[in-house]
């Protein structure tokens, strides 16, 4: 299988007044076409530094990120990007703010296509008859479901989501869960995902990434087995639940190796 995603012995730090702040050390990560990566980590670890560079819009200081066989050098129009907080504009519809992608990518569509692409996707996430509303008339987990499909409406070559749905409610999330994993089925796409919550990484992830604690390098891959046609369920059964108890294992480890408490 091809790997869209190469992160190559990637070192980056900020600069501070206190001087350098290391981040990310020698970290090298593969995700292959098609794939679901999740990445976890301890706070402060550097996980939305990763989400930046893959995106081109920061440059490491030192190793390389490539995309389809091209290094990133610069932003890329072909990523998809979902953050907490939908960011959506409120003097636009929902469907207006789905579309804003299309306006700014060629995709050789036609405004009668765009417009299709947009409401197709909407009906897919169960915002069919919500085109027309402004995102304050919208739920939280409404206006994410929106985000999401703006995020995929272009058909990038990777989705980078970061921590999308960190801030609702645990039913909104675990239902959200659930509409990514029927988004993958009906629209494939590669993802990386940021995330805290390790049963999310188990659920949505083909792939869980820990990251160890700053500067933050690949401590430990798990591939998750369990099956593609997954539902909440499965998250009870032995096999998830040792994935689990693994994952903190792990999470640990990484939290003793700056000292701090996370």
């Amino acid at each position: 299988m091809t790997n869209l995603i190469e992160i190559k012995g990637v070192t980056h730090a900020y600069r501070t007044k206190a001087g350098p702040l290391p981040v990310l050390d020698d970290l090298n990560i593969s995700v292959p076409e098609g794939e679901f990566a999740a990445v976890v980590g301890p706070s402060g670890c550097g996980k939305s530094t990763l989400t930046r560079l893959v995106s081109g819009l920061m440059k490491p200081d030192r190793g390389e990120v490539w995309l389809h066989g091209e290094r990133v050098t610069s932003p890329r129009k072909t990523v998809g990007m979902a953050f907490q907080n939908p960011v959506m504009l409120e003097w636009r519809t929902i469907l207006q703010n789905v579309l804003l992608p299309l306006e700014i990518v060629d995709s050789g569509l036609n405004r009668m296509e765009r417009e299709g692409r947009a409401r197709h996707l909407l009906e897919m996430v169960g915002l069919k008859g919500f085109e027309n509303k402004r995102p304050s008339e919208l739920s939280g987990g409404m206006r994410q479901r929106a985000s999401l499909c703006r995020a995929i409406v272009h058909r990038p070559d990777v989705l980078i989501m970061d921590e999308p749905f960190g801030a609702l409610d645990n039913f909104t999330r675990e239902d959200l869960w659930q509409t990514m994993r029927d988004l993958r089925k009906k629209e494939p796409f590669t993802c990386v995902l940021i995330t805290h919550d390790l049963r999310e990484s188990i659920f949505l992830g083909d792939q869980v990434i820990v990251l160890s604690g700053r500067p933050a390098h690949t401590q430990h891959v798990l591939d998750v087995d369990l099956p593609d046609d997954r539902t909440l369920d499965i998250l009870y059964e032995p096999k998830a639940q040792e994935m689990l108890h693994l994952l903190r294992d792990q999470i640990r480890i990484a939290q003793g190796r700056d000292g701090e408490v996370h």
